[in-house]
């Protein structure tokens, strides 16, 4: 059996604590773990509202933040105990796409000094002629030419021309994985669609897979093969995307799915009301139990106790952290 391309194994990142452990700490990320197949190439949705840890789990898998506890392997080898070889192998197969293009140019630059960077950095070309067939290339796989774009500066290309450059830069690196964290929240619905069909473009004739990061359940639900919805850093409920979002188990999932205007003024817009809590159930439920505790309409006093750990629903992958879903727990509360 091939090993797979990437391996999370109980990701966690703590911030704060300081030398004598004296300042309070933050859990950003918790216990999460996924795997991303060699074959075929995927769409892997991480969704989440704001501050759920999405980026977090991105900058880790980039290398940007050092994790706290837990494992990244690429290809059988943890990140971790890579020599230099292997992490220079490692940071041109794992590539990134970021929310916004516009902070990625330097604006003294024109727009063929990231390609240029690229090619130089990694040894992609023996002279100018190779680097341009190279260049060309990438750039129309997204649709563009250069000779239409190289010479502008950044201010001079649109939000989505350069969000595709960057996709552009990205393959003609050849990579494995592209971790796109909101490529498409800063562009029109015109070009957001242009963008999507590029990620599946690049899935399924490049055989590239993505950890396609975002908020927008829309357009995980148009390109993704398999979603994790995180909440508070922690896995609130996973599985193949349509599954997850036709048939949402998590109350904080289906609370989300609820949360989407439908295009008909008469059907109400909203889920059921949540109750507020008093203060010390809140600091329990936080330290010590679900993280969901208060906002959930569904909540029992064992949710309290501990942090529900993962349960099947289907039998299929789908799984959910909720009680609900224990067979020895108790019926819903009121």
């Amino acid at each position: 059996m091939a090993e797979p391309l990437l391996e999370i194994r109980n990701a966690t990142k703590v911030y704060g604590g300081g030398f004598m452990k004296s300042k309070a700490t933050t859990v950003a990320l918790q216990d999460f773990s996924v795997t991303i197949e060699d074959r075929p190439s995927t769409i892997t949705t991480i969704a989440g509202e704001s501050g759920s840890g999405k980026t977090t789990l991105a900058n880790l898998v980039l290398g940007f933040t050092k994790i706290t506890s837990g494992q990244i392997i690429y290809k059988g080898v943890d990140v971790a105990t890579m020599d230099k070889a292997q992490l220079i192998e490692y940071r041109r197969e794992v590539q990134a796409v970021f929310q916004d293009p516009y902070a990625v140019y330097n604006p003294f630059y024109r727009v063929r000094h990231i390609f240029d960077m690229a090619i130089k950095n990694f040894k992609l070309a023996k002279g100018k002629a190779q680097s341009d067939d190279l260049i060309e290339e990438a750039l129309n796989v997204v649709g563009m030419r250069g000779e239409e774009v190289l010479e502008k500066y950044p201010h001079q290309l649109s939000g989505g021309q350069r969000q595709r450059m960057m996709v552009a830069r990205a393959y003609m690196l050849k990579p494995r994985l592209i971790v796109a964290d909101e490529p498409v929240s800063m562009v029109d619905a015109s070009l957001r669609a242009m963008i999507l069909d590029i990620m599946l473009r690049l899935r399924d004739q490049h055989h590239i897979s993505f950890l396609y990061i975002t908020h927008d359940l829309s357009t995980a639900y148009q390109i993704g093969d398999r979603i994790y919805l995180l909440y508070q850093g922690a896995v609130a409920e996973h599985g193949q995307t349509t599954d997850v979002i036709e048939k949402p188990k998590h109350p904080y999932v289906q609370l989300l799915i609820e949360s989407i205007p439908v295009p008909d003024p008469s059907v109400k817009w909203g889920g059921e009301e949540i109750t507020s809590l008093d203060d010390e159930q809140m600091r329990v439920s936080v330290k010590s139990g679900c993280r969901f505790y208060g906002r959930c309409v569904h909540r029992m006093d064992r949710c309290l106790e501990a942090a529900p750990p993962l349960y099947s629903v289907d039998g299929k992958g789908h799984e959910a952290a909720c009680y609900l879903y224990d067979e020895k727990s108790e019926k819903v509360a009121a």
